[in-house]
């Protein structure tokens, strides 16, 4: 049995503790994304904390609270990534943030009817230190893989992210639908008790990636002062002008930040969108758990299919799928259809954000993988921004939020279109060329 299952870790590419233990901390902030992100806050928000809100100012302002973290997320990506490359502290500056989104977690469990405004602050400073944190995480992927396995490692990590989450959801969902199982007073007490679980799971999880991972050494470490973050504010024109030399990365950018927006729109909306068009909340978030299981063997799979047919190609599947879901989405309006959609969601969503992230690591330099990171973080966190904000500023407008997902399906072909133009094997070269120069 041993063997199979160490059979099984070559396969996926999880085969050295370092490359495990990386992957483990998919599990610890994936139960954030899923119980805070997308299942269970989002019901909370608009059935108790923003219960005396119309119904579209909820889907509204929940939008608002996870556009402006993510414009938060942008100003700053850049200037950490640097700072975490040229102070080799990716491992530090991950602690630091770990940290905060489990106590933004603690605190939400405090919060209660009519207090919307606090919610969605605190829910923004998580969600801000998920999105910070994860720069710092995906940075260490080029350093602990190779041309061979990066696509598996990227992959194995978001499945064990969707087995993590997803357990961690269903004990939850017992924790609100059978509350007297476990002792609690009422399902409120359960929806609190869930966002403490998120906090000691993220907390919990990571500590392998702090013990077996090793940090990244730069050439010329140097020392954080005031001075050197002063420098790293205000190097965004030097980031730019570096970037000019990988003009596949560009591309990659552009397309990415498009179909990104709508994936990121599809996890921060789904539920709250579900809500506004009547489906039962126990049917969102047990679609939302259906998605977290089918996810792990579908994550586990488009490894080695991408390994075969290419990162592109594999990217050209999950978006296909995800125009198609979304198409139907404009339709839904019973719990069947939307159990369709988390299907359909399921089997492409880690997928796709799992290869974007290992082919962009493929097209950059090692000694800048936490500034580029950074950058790709800032392209993820405008697209988390654009798409939610507009999906909210038409929600608020139209009296509801069907246009906001034909809005969505434009994004996903605009990705689809513009990822034609990036050629991987020519960014390969690019950032090989250029690893050696200052």
């Amino acid at each position: 049995m041993a063997s199979l299952f160490q059979s099984f870790l070559a396969k996926v590419g999880l085969d050295t503790k370092e490359r495990l233990s990386w992957a483990v901390y998919d599990i610890a902030n994936s139960a954030f994304a899923t119980t805070i992100m997308v299942a269970i806050l989002p019901v909370y928000f608009n059935d108790v904390l923003a219960v005396d809100l119309p119904n579209n100012l909820r889907s509204a302002y929940w939008a608002y609270f996870s556009a402006f973290s993510m414009i938060a997320v942008a100003l700053v990506s850049p200037s950490l990534g640097y700072l975490a490359d040229v102070c080799s502290s990716k491992k530090k500056y991950l602690a630091y943030y770990t940290v905060i989104g489990a106590l933004g977690c603690f605190a939400l469990a405090g919060l209660g009817h009519g207090q919307w405004l606090v919610a969605g602050l605190i829910f923004a400073l998580a969600n801000f230190a998920f999105h910070v944190g994860t720069i710092f995480y995906e940075a260490l992927l080029p350093h602990i893989s190779n041309e061979e396995n990066v696509h598996n490692i990227s992959t194995a990590g978001y499945a064990m992210g969707y087995l993590g989450g997803g357990l961690l959801l269903a004990l939850n969902l017992l924790w609100i639908m059978k509350p007297d199982l476990f002792g609690l007073p009422n399902a409120e007490a359960g929806i609190k008790l869930s966002f403490i679980s998120v906090g000691v799971c993220w907390l919990l999880f990571s500590i392998p990636l702090f013990r077996n991972v090793r940090e990244p050494l730069h050439s010329h470490p140097q020392k954080f002062t005031i001075k050197l973050a002063f420098s790293a504010i205000f190097r965004l024109k030097q980031t730019f002008a570096e970037l000019k030399k990988y003009p596949q990365v560009i591309l990659f950018l552009v397309s990415f930040w498009a179909y990104s927006d709508g994936v990121g729109t599809i996890m921060n909306m789904a539920t709250i969108y579900g809500r506004e068009v009547g489906i039962a909340a126990s049917d969102l978030i047990l679609a939302i758990l259906l998605v977290q299981f089918i996810g792990v063997p579908a994550g586990f799979a488009f490894g080695p299919i991408t390994q075969k047919i290419g990162p592109k190609n594999s990217l050209y599947i999950t978006l296909a799928v995800y125009t198609a879901v979304s198409i139907v989405g404009y339709f839904m309006s019973t719990a069947w259809h939307f159990w369709v959609l988390a299907v359909g969601v399921a089997l492409v969503q880690g997928a796709n954000q799992a290869i974007s992230r290992s082919m962009f690591s493929q097209m950059v330099p090692l000694k800048h993988s936490g500034e580029f990171f950074g950058l790709f973080s800032v392209w993820s966190r405008f697209s988390g921004l654009f798409g939610p904000l507009i999906f909210g500023l038409l929600a608020e407008y139209t009296g509801g939020s069907r246009l906001s997902v034909l809005f969505v399906v434009g994004l996903f072909i605009l990705g689809i279109i513009m990822l034609r133009f990036v050629d991987i094997e020519k960014g390969k070269a690019d950032a090989l060329m250029n690893e050696g120069q200052p």
